[in-house]
Order: structure tokens, then C-alpha cells, then sequence
């Protein structure tokens, strides 16, 4: 059933009180303080299948999931096995080791490259791919999309209206102007934008980097043929088109969102970034391409890049237990949890008349209350947060846990299954109530 009262949040309150006297905020990502949201940030103490338990006791659905990696939901059984068996014989040797080799062998298979090379975040993998962009073309430019999120890397960490190219301007102190330079910002899902930008600066440019769909305005998916276009506008100007699979990769399809438009159209990304489900659950990221490009790397070829945790022998085998067990049924079965919860949520809100929008890439979906289509991040600018906000702590208090951030993705585990999808639906028409009255009070 539905709760009609706030949970107990006291542990939780008591936990956030110190972590900020001696954290930043309280925390070490800036989306867990609520900020978007107000309130208190749940401290978990466990998790196990599709379920959070907090240190006040409380115990909520998870559609976070980790933001992404924790496709089998928590705590699962044969991964947790091969994690405590991989402990058990050490924990770093700073060596090749033999899980390294075999998860990259099982991504090799599953993705667009022929080459890949781990890491230990998303940020680093990112990185590690513009430099290797700018060592193997000889040129410094990078073109990126509004909206689009590639980690805290200096150089995109830059702001930028949608439409034509424009320099990017630094989103954050800390990072000079010089940083960003030679970044160029433009509207996500616009053709004529890309074309401008390659019209005027294509000799100089060394690669475009996009989210393969972006998951960080909410879920946008790319226009039908539009990463088909970054490719073929990349080849046929020299540069390389750098595809960021950190959140969609074997989380939108087994095969990430190459798998639901690259497959299909006929192309592929000259390289791509990993990260979130391939370390299941541990600190570990990746980013591969094309065999040449790839050679460019040290110390096979000039590019340096190195990280001492890098093909860390815990995280690889949290890897590769979570990708083998990621079986067709697993992505079947996300998927039809998900149409539930979709399907459930637009009646609830259509029900309390709230403008909402519900977009989705394959297992990854996000609800934008506005109405109307969101093909770019001034489109997703354009939402009510204060609804988002009621919604959000509406279902928090019916115990589900969904995004703090009316600008993130909700993601689903095949651990979700009858019991914890129908305690998020029950919990829905509340939510959509508050979600109703909060849009009242904005206007």
C-alpha cells in the first residue's frame, strides 16, 4: 500500500550533519545532497535485489540503480561469488591478470571495436579518448553538444546555448578559459548546427563527442539517423567520432544504444567509452575504437596514458560476472518492467492533469513534466522542477527511490519484479497529486 506519512529520516539527518563537517556538502557527488530536490539525503546502509534499506531502517524500491551499472540489481549471488573468490586472492598485484583479458575479450565482442583499454572512471575514460582523438589526427579542436555530460574533464566542462557553434565558455571555476578553448558547444539534435561547425573549422577539428543518448537532461534520444550523421560527417572530415557509452553501454541494449542505431543503420563509432554496467558496481571504465587508433596508445604508439588500478583484478571480475549473466531475457525482462512503470505513470499524471513527457531508450527511460517532445537540453530546461520536486518526495515517502534531479535517468534491474514494480505503482497517484498541486502554487 501506498504511505500516507513521511518515513523516519533521523539516522539519516544525524549521518548528513557529519559528513558535512568534514565533506563538501556532505557528499562526494554533488546529485546525492538533494540539492535539486531539498530535503535529506537517505544514507543506505544494504541493498539487496531491487531494494534500498537506509540507516533509519526504511526500505525503498531502487529505480536508480547505482545511476545505471546495477543491471541484476544488488547484491546478486553469483557476482557477489566471483567478487569474494577474486578477494580472496589479493586484491591489486599491479600485473596483467588474467580478468582483465577476458573482460575485454567479452566487450571486444559485444561492442563496435576492435581494441580497448580500462580505466577506472568514466571522467578518465573520457579523457583518456580526446587525447588519444587529438595524438592519432594531429588537430585540437573538439566539438561537443549542449546538454551532453562527459564527466568533470577541464576541457568539457563547457556551457553553451543550442544552435550554431560557439565557443565554449567554462561551466565551473577551476577551469581557465584556455582549458576550453579549442571546445565548440552546439545544439544536441541539430544537423545544420554540425554542419556549420564542420563548414567553418572541419580541417582543424579532431573529433565530435556525444552521448550516445544522452541520459544526463533526462533521457534524449538521438533523431532518427542523427549519430549515423556525426559518423559520416567525422569520416568524411578526417576527424574521429568518439561515441560515449558510459551510461548506455550494455545498459540500453546488450549491445548499448549502438545496438538500437549502429547495428542497424550500417556504422560504426571510430571510438567509445565505457563504463557504470561493465565494472558491475566497482570503480571501472573503458574506452575503445578502431585497431589503428588504438595503436596510437602507449606503449604501442605515443599517446601516454597509464592509471596504476586500471584493470583492477575485483572490478573486472564484478565485470565480467555481470556481463555474462547479461543474457537477452535480463534486457527482456527490464524492458517489460519498465513499459509497466511507464505505462503506469502516465495515467497517474494524465489522471492529476500534469504535463508530463515520458522518453525512453531502450531499458532507460526519464519523465519530463512539460509537455510536448525533448530533443534538446533547452527543451529539457524547459520543465516545471518544482513538480519534479512534490513528485520525487511524494514517492520517497511511499518508499521509491527515484532520481534526486528532474535531469537524470530511471533505471530498472531484472531483480524488479511483480512485487517491487506494483509498490511503485501503488505509490504513483499520490505522487502525481503532489506533483499537481506543486504546479498550482508555481503558477
Amino acid at each position: 500500500m501506498t504511505r500516507t506519512t513521511a518515513l523516519p529520516t533521523t539516522a539519516s539527518a544525524e549521518f548528513f550533519d557529519r559528513a558535512r563537517a568534514v565533506t563538501p556538502g556532505g557528499v562526494n557527488s554533488p546529485v546525492r545532497a538533494f540539492s535539486a530536490v531539498g530535503g535529506t539525503p537517505r544514507f543506505i546502509r544494504s541493498a539487496a535485489g531491487a531494494w534500498l534499506t537506509d540507516v533509519d531502517g526504511n526500505e525503498y524500491v531502487d529505480l536508480i540503480c547505482s545511476w545505471g551499472p546495477m543491471l541484476l540489481g544488488h547484491a546478486h549471488p553469483e557476482v557477489q561469488a566471483a567478487v569474494a573468490e577474486a578477494v580472496a586472492r589479493g586484491t591489486s598485484y599491479g600485473t596483467p591478470t588474467v580478468p582483465e583479458v577476458e573482460l575485454a575479450e567479452e566487450i571486444v565482442a559485444r561492442a563496435p571495436i576492435e581494441a580497448v583499454r580500462f580505466v577506472s572512471s568514466g571522467t578518465e575514460a573520457t579523457m583518456s579518448a580526446i587525447r588519444l582523438a587529438r595524438g592519432f589526427t594531429g588537430r585540437d579542436i573538439i566539438v561537443k553538444f549542449a546538454g551532453c555530460y562527459h564527466g568533470h574533464v577541464d576541457s568539457l566542462l563547457a556551457q553553451a546555448g543550442s544552435g550554431l557553434a560557439t565557443h565554449a565558455v567554462t561551466s565551473t571555476p577551476g577551469v581557465p578559459e584556455a582549458f576550453v578553448a579549442q571546445t565548440l558547444v552546439i545544439g544536441y539534435n541539430d544537423p545544420e548546427a554540425l554542419a556549420d561547425v564542420f563548414a567553418t573549422h572541419g580541417d582543424r577539428i579532431a573529433a565530435v563527442i556525444t552521448e550516445a543518448a544522452p541520459g544526463n537532461m533526462g533521457v534524449v534520444p538521438p533523431r532518427p539517423g542523427f549519430n549515423r550523421l556525426l559518423a559520416e560527417t567525422c569520416r568524411e572530415h578526417g576527424a574521429l567520432f568518439i561515441s560515449d557509452e558510459v551510461m548506455t553501454g550494455f545498459r540500453a541494449s546488450r549491445q548499448g544504444q549502438w545496438g538500437l542505431d549502429g547495428a542497424v543503420e550500417g556504422w560504426r563509432p571510430d571510438l567509445v567509452t565505457f563504463g557504470k554496467v561493465m565494472g558491475g558496481g566497482f570503480p571501472a571504465a573503458a574506452f575503445g575504437g578502431r585497431a589503428d587508433v588504438m595503436a596510437h596508445l602507449s606503449p604501442e604508439g605515443p599517446v601516454y596514458q597509464a592509471g596504476t588500478l586500471s584493470g583492477n583484478p575485483i572490478a573486472t571480475t564484478a565485470g565480467l560476472a555481470t556481463l555474462r549473466l547479461a543474457t537477452d531475457e535480463v534486457y527482456d525482462h527490464i524492458t517489460a518492467a519498465g513499459d509497466a512503470i511507464k505505462a503506469a505513470t502516465a495515467e497517474a499524471l494524465t489522471a492529476a492533469g500534469v504535463p508530463h513527457r515520458i522518453q525512453a531508450t531502450g531499458t532507460m527511460f526519464s519523465v519530463f513534466f512539460r509537455g510536448g517532445e525533448v530533443h534538446d537540453f533547452d527543451d529539457a530546461n524547459d520543465q516545471s522542477l518544482p513538480a519534479y520536486a512534490a513528485f520525487f518526495h511524494a514517492m520517497l515517502d511511499a518508499g521509491v527511490y527515484l532520481p534526486p534531479s528532474a535531469y537524470e535517468t530511471w533505471f530498472l534491474s531484472s531483480a524488479h519484479d511483480d512485487r517491487a514494480v506494483q509498490h511503485v505503482i501503488d505509490a504513483l497517484p499520490d505522487a502525481a497529486r503532489a506533483a499537481a498541486a506543486a504546479m498550482t502554487t508555481e503558477s
